[in-house]
């Protein structure tokens, strides 16, 4: 990658360890908690703080990048060549639960294409990152995905939408048939985070449907840097939008396709 690559990635490291900082700070204090599309769809003040950081910092180095935030704080201007897609707290729910599964989520496209890939979990100080053709790490070291080849010894992830009360679709059915294929199926609640324990070999699968760019455009980079395949439930290349989403470490990957082809989607 490119000079200006680089600078875009230590850029962003910093800002996801200031993101992170705030996340720290506040964990498990007195949260002002209100929703968004459904009941269950939160967001909390500290996520309004963390993507305030992280916006004004991009836009004080480098004014003339497009911004995608999830808090809607940042400015998508056409024809940027650079643009960055941020989830300032990627596992809300989880955050206001008290429960230590949540990062920070910066995942920056060159002329539409995924480049930079920063997460940062803040509890567990893990912080992963990739340029596309350098590489996946976590906190500098070199990661890869697991060389499980068999879906039914699997480890797998999944998550659920926002609208579940309204329209659960067939995510039931794909947990029922995922449970019967593989080992186990783990749901934490931070699509990034399940994406990073893939390409880091925690995971050998993860699928989900219905998410936004922001829950994938970091994690599906890493993934792919650590050797894995990303794709969507067709096997095709139409899961940047997050409306269908299948990671794994490219072993299990037509198994994982299989098994959505007999459930549906």
């Amino acid at each position: 990658m490119s000079g200006e690559a680089r600078e875009i990635l230590e850029l962003a490291v910093r800002l996801a360890r200031e993101a992170g900082a705030i996340q720290r700070e506040r964990w498990e204090s007195e949260l002002e908690i209100d929703t968004k599309s459904s009941p269950v769809d939160l967001v909390t003040d500290v996520d309004r703080a963390c993507e305030e950081a992280v916006v004004r910092g991009i836009e004080a180095a480098r004014p003339h990048d497009a911004i995608l935030a999830e808090e809607g704080g940042g400015r998508d201007l056409p024809g940027a060549t650079w643009r960055w897609v941020i989830d300032p707290v990627d596992g809300t729910t989880n955050y206001a639960h008290g429960y230590p599964c949540f990062c920070v989520s910066i995942g920056v496209t060159c002329a539409g294409e995924a480049s930079v890939a920063v997460v940062y979990d803040p509890i567990l100080d893990e912080l992963y990152h990739a340029l596309r053709g350098g590489g996946a790490f976590r906190n500098g070291k070199p990661i890869r995905v697991s060389r499980e080849a068999d879906l039914g010894s699997s480890l797998l992830a999944t998550g659920f939408a926002y609208d579940r009360r309204d329209d659960p679709g067939p995510s039931l059915a794909q947990m029922e048939a995922f449970l019967r294929a593989g080992r186990a199926v783990r749901r934490d609640g931070s699509a990034a985070l399940d994406l990073c324990s893939v390409a880091c070999g925690r995971f050998d699968g993860y699928w989900e449907m219905r998410l936004k760019p922001w829950d994938v455009a970091a994690g599906a980079l890493l993934v792919g840097e650590a050797g894995g395949r990303v794709s969507d439930a067709s096997g095709g290349d139409r899961f940047h939008d997050g409306d269908e989403v299948v990671a794994s470490n490219g072993h299990i990957h037509d198994a994982m396709l299989d098994v959505l082809r007999r459930v549906g989607r």
